[in-house]
């Protein structure tokens, strides 16, 4: 053992290299570098290759490559720089982006996870059988997992279906001005599983027989520091960028989800030319429905404060219904009377807005179990989507 009595440091792998995927992946990089005790220098970050062209006024432009298509980890990696979804951002030069998802993943103690949520399975899949069996995760991905039988908590599906137990972490966050180093807040609800648990002495304090789930997990080795709310805090926090811990995953993760849908409504009626107090309107009825989404579906699960006094609830609903990308494309739809997927193509560079696919898949799950009536908000923005009623007609939903 060291003199900290540890002789293994924790290896970080980001999986997403979109603009929130970077911009976690940059804040992350810088902590890793500033706490060599707790986490090994380098911080990997899987890229899912493209081919870029740099433009010759571009400040990476080199002549004798000319205007060829070049990879896009061969440019992050030479340049420190995401061109194409972070652009004017230097990044740390110990982020290593890497093309190879199952390289990306090898031997790292933590995952964090940064995709559309669309996307999650097929990602699991692939590295179910190669990651470290004491792992741990956070998802950064505001979504659900949805069928008409079931909905899922993306950290829940991730812990599933790899064996390993992943928090989550959502709030006020728009990824350029954290990029930018401009302050804001966030929240992570991490419940450090029982085998992970270590009194004062760093023994573990996990004895007999526990009804526990997360008693089948494979236990962080005692070489390793441990991985309480005090090292997440450490792994996230910066100067910029201030973080709050919780253990309500629930509560977190379903206000992250949920509030997108919110945010296309109050694009819808910006666009519509409506003013702050509709916003206002369909703000409130908006938490009202999460919450009770969160109480019908997940009873007994969440904790009120959750929504009312964290970055996480209130916080990130009122920068999601005022200036990040849901409300802006669903503001510009109605404005270029277009449907709002073809504002997605045109604006996001091809990313993808997270509130489209989860308005659909949260009004599916709510037909199936015939709870329409309960979420007007929710099914009016997916009648808007599909074109079935106009933005005037929603007023008439709330007599």
């Amino acid at each position: 053992m060291t003199v900290n009595n540890f002789t293994k440091k924790h290896k970080v792998t980001v999986i997403g290299s979109g603009n929130w995927g970077t911009t976690v992946a940059k804040l992350v990089a810088e902590n890793c570098a500033e706490h060599p005790d707790t986490f090994e220098k380098d911080v990997q970050m899987w890229v899912y290759e493209e081919n870029v062209t740099l433009p010759k006024d571009s400040k990476h432009f080199d002549a004798s490559i000319g205007e060829q298509p070049q990879k896009l980890t061969h440019i992050l990696n030479t340049y420190h720089e995401n061109v194409k979804y972070l652009p004017g951002i230097p990044l740390p030069h110990n982020l290593v982006a890497n093309p190879s998802l199952v390289d990306a993943v090898k031997d790292s103690s933590i995952l964090i996870f940064n995709l559309p949520h669309e996307f999650i399975g097929n990602i699991c899949r692939q590295i179910k059988d190669h990651i470290a069996p004491y792992a741990r995760g956070i998802s950064c991905i505001k979504g659900v997992s949805v069928t008409d039988d079931k909905i899922e908590l993306i950290c829940n599906y991730v812990s599933d279906a790899l064996n390993i137990y992943c928090g989550a972490l959502s709030g006020a966050n728009i990824a350029s001005e954290i990029a930018n180093e401009q302050w804001c807040e966030t929240t992570i609800a991490y419940n450090t599983p029982l085998v992970d648990r270590r009194d004062e002495n760093g023994k573990p304090v996990v004895t007999g027989e526990s009804n526990d789930h997360t008693k089948q997990l494979t236990p962080l080795p005692l070489d390793y520091p441990p991985l309480d709310h005090n090292e997440w805090s450490l792994l996230f926090s910066r100067p910029y960028f201030t973080v709050s811990m919780v253990s309500d995953i629930v509560g977190v993760s379903l206000a992250g989800a949920l509030k997108n849908i919110v945010a296309i409504a109050c694009g819808y009626v910006e666009g519509h030319g409506w003013n702050m107090t509709a916003k206002t309107a369909v703000m409130r009825r908006g938490m009202q429905e999460i919450i009770r989404f969160a109480n019908e579906f997940f009873p007994g699960q969440i904790e009120p404060r959750t929504f009312w006094e964290e970055s996480a609830g209130w916080g990130d609903m009122i920068v999601s219904c005022t200036s990040a990308r849901n409300w802006r494309c669903s503001k510009l739809a109605v404005e270029r009377n277009l449907p709002i997927e073809e504002v997605e193509k045109t604006e996001l560079n091809g990313q993808k807005l997270q509130g489209i696919s989860t308005t659909r898949e949260v009004s599916s799950f709510l037909r199936a179990k015939g709870a329409e009536e309960r979420y007007p908000v929710f099914m009016a923005v997916e009648r808007i989507i599909d074109q079935e009623i106009k933005v005037e007609e929603i007023p008439k939903l709330f007599k």
